[in-house]
């Protein structure tokens, strides 16, 4: 079972920008991450996903152009900027990793089964 460590986190004023960070014990060819958060009284949700089978990423709609995920594959970690933050982004950002098909990941929370332990992001003026 991969274990999975975030950090990176922190409050900062809105139009900032921060890199949080999700490093793995272990990345095998076909594990993709998922990045996802959640806001105070509100469902987990996706925000964006990387398979490591094809390199490809995959976004929400509500975040396309201001999240970036990268990966530092020998440092078995994912990265994931966050530009231009507003105070909705506001919530505990968590990574999962799961083992699926080739060049696929998932913004379901529900198909992870590896999770870490989250990392607090506050965004106020």
């Amino acid at each position: 079972q991969v274990r999975l460590v975030e950090s990176g986190g922190g409050s900062v004023q809105p139009g900032e920008s921060l890199t949080l960070s999700c490093t793995a014990s272990e990345f095998t060819g076909y594990d993709s991450i998922g990045w996802f958060r959640q806001a105070p009284g509100k469902e987990r949700e996706g925000v964006g996903c990387f398979a490591s089978s094809d390199a490809s990423t995959t976004y929400a709609e509500s975040v396309k152009g201001r999240f970036t995920i990268s990966t530092d594959w020998h440092a078995k970690t994912v990265y994931l900027q966050i530009n231009s933050l507003k105070p909705e982004d506001t919530g505990i950002y968590s990574c999962g990793a799961e083992h699926f098909n080739y060049g696929f990941c998932s913004l379901e929370a529900s198909m992870y089964s590896n999770w870490g332990q989250g990392t607090q992001v506050t965004v106020s003026p």
